[in-house]
């Protein structure tokens, strides 16, 4: 068993395009499932993770909460609601910004960068399966990734 028929037990599809949806939805739920498994283990969300991920790549500088949300994966999360539970667990501070007073930045405390750095191992497990794929078969993955995005912005549907 390994075709996405099998897996899914459907003879056929409407067309080459209704097979890729599914099969990317279908890959996308298993690693949802993993992902969300993994994080309650370590009693944050994926939306949480993300927003840690970004302040990490930003520290030692602060970022703003509209900056956290604009490079967000999950573009639905809100991100101040995932800032303030993040504080309440002292992994991230909020602080007062040095140019505008009336703005908030949120810097990654060491407890925060102390939880990424024991997750990052774990977290390149949830990678695995892409490892099948050599290195010419992950290119082209990306930059077909990157021709699907770069048409759906341009269409007008995501921003």
């Amino acid at each position: 068993m390994g075709t996405l028929e099998e897996i899914i037990k459907q003879k056929k599809f409407n067309d080459e395009y209704h097979k890729a949806f599914v099969g990317v939805y279908y890959v996308y739920s298993i690693i949802d499932y993993i992902q969300q498994k993994l994080f309650k283990e370590y009693d944050i969300t994926p939306q949480q993770y993300n927003a840690l991920r970004i302040l990490r790549g930003q520290h030692p500088k602060p970022a703003t909460v509209g900056l956290i949300k604009e490079r967000m994966i999950d573009r639905n999360s809100d991100a101040s609601r995932i800032v303030e539970r993040l504080r309440k667990a002292g992994y991230v501070e909020r602080v007062t910004c040095e140019n505008d007073r009336r703005a908030v930045d949120v810097i990654i405390t060491d407890k925060g960068l102390q939880l990424l750095k024991r997750m990052d191992t774990v977290v390149s497990d949830i990678q695995e399966p892409l490892k099948k794929l050599d290195k010419d078969e992950i290119q082209q993955f990306n930059g077909l990734i990157d021709k699907m995005l770069e048409r759906w912005i341009e269409s007008g549907h995501y921003k």
